[in-house]
């Protein structure tokens, strides 16, 4: 006699658990900008330098480079506090690594978020408010959670916001003032490697390989500052604007949910924030127009 195989029970996930999934806190990728510009900077500098029939040897100095990073990082913390360093030391992961969070799917959960809200009343939302890996976003929507004033829970998180934005501040500026220091410290190097080669005036030989060698220092510093140190410093601020306007969607997006807002008319707010969004409603537009009779 034949038999069937018992089907499996099929389940699905309810909302909420979408809604958790999708506001979750992303994970992190290589920066694959920040590689390939630095790969390519450094190509450009050795490929010019052995198409001029110099050797990769003549740019390995290890005294240069000790005089340049020790020199320069002491600079630094002569003007910034050392905690502040050491934030900045942790934080550079960021230069070579970009979050991997996806602003539609954070769009989806909010929305999801709103359409609970507006049917079952916004204190539904306290198990998924508990369950959020986004501090600022388990944090905002706690408070709205909570009943707090409209204006109170706006002025509470964009001053989350704001000093979020003074901290990645203050650790873009410590490689910006590095930026700044490692050239003249170059220069430094070049100097002090001069003097060495005065000493030695009576071979020509000498005198020439020497001062080669000296200005490699000057090399490192200005190589270190304008690919690696100033370059960090405005990729750590663009870094920071990338969060804060993401903060600015997901308060916008509360806001909208404590108002009581059709999720169709905060969708359409929060759209806003999402390029690839507005890209696509910028090219139905005209495909609309144009199916009018």
């Amino acid at each position: 006699m034949a038999t069937t195989a018992a089907a499996k029970p099929t389940t699905i996930e309810a909302p909420e658990s979408v809604a958790i999934k999708a506001v979750k806190k992303g994970g992190v990728r290589p920066d694959m900008a920040t590689l390939s510009g630095i790969a390519l900077a450094m190509a450009g500098i050795i490929g010019g330098l052995l198409l001029e029939k110099g050797s990769i040897q003549d740019l390995t100095q290890g005294t240069a480079a000790m005089i340049v990073l020790g020199g320069t990082f002491g600079a630094v913390l002569v003007t910034t506090p050392l905690a502040i360093v050491l934030r900045a030391i942790r934080g550079v992961g960021a230069v070579f690594f970009e979050s991997t969070n996806d602003t539609a799917a954070v769009i989806d959960g909010l929305i999801l978020y709103a359409t609970k809200a507006r049917k079952q009343g916004i204190v539904s939302l306290e198990t998924e408010a508990a369950a959020l890996e986004d501090p600022f976003l388990r944090k905002a929507l706690s408070l709205a959670v909570d009943g707090t004033d409209l204006q109170e829970l706006r002025k509470m998180m964009e001053i989350d916001i704001a000093l979020a934005e003074h901290t990645a501040e203050s650790e873009a500026k410590v490689w910006e003032a590095a930026g700044g220091y490692a050239p003249t410290i170059g220069i430094i190097g070049a100097v002090m490697g001069l003097i060495q080669v005065m000493k030695h005036l009576e071979d020509i030989k000498e005198v020439g390989h020497g001062i080669a060698v000296a200005f490699v220092a000057t090399v490192y510093g200005v190589g270190a500052a304008n690919i690696l140190f100033l370059p960090a410093a405005n990729k750590l601020r663009a870094r920071m604007h990338e969060v804060s306007l993401r903060k600015d969607m997901i308060l916008e997006g509360i806001i909208g949910i404590v108002e009581g807002l059709n999720p169709t008319l905060i969708r359409l707010k929060l759209d806003a924030y999402n390029p690839q969004a507005e890209a696509k409603t910028a090219k139905r537009r005209p495909e609309a127009r144009a199916a009018r009779p």
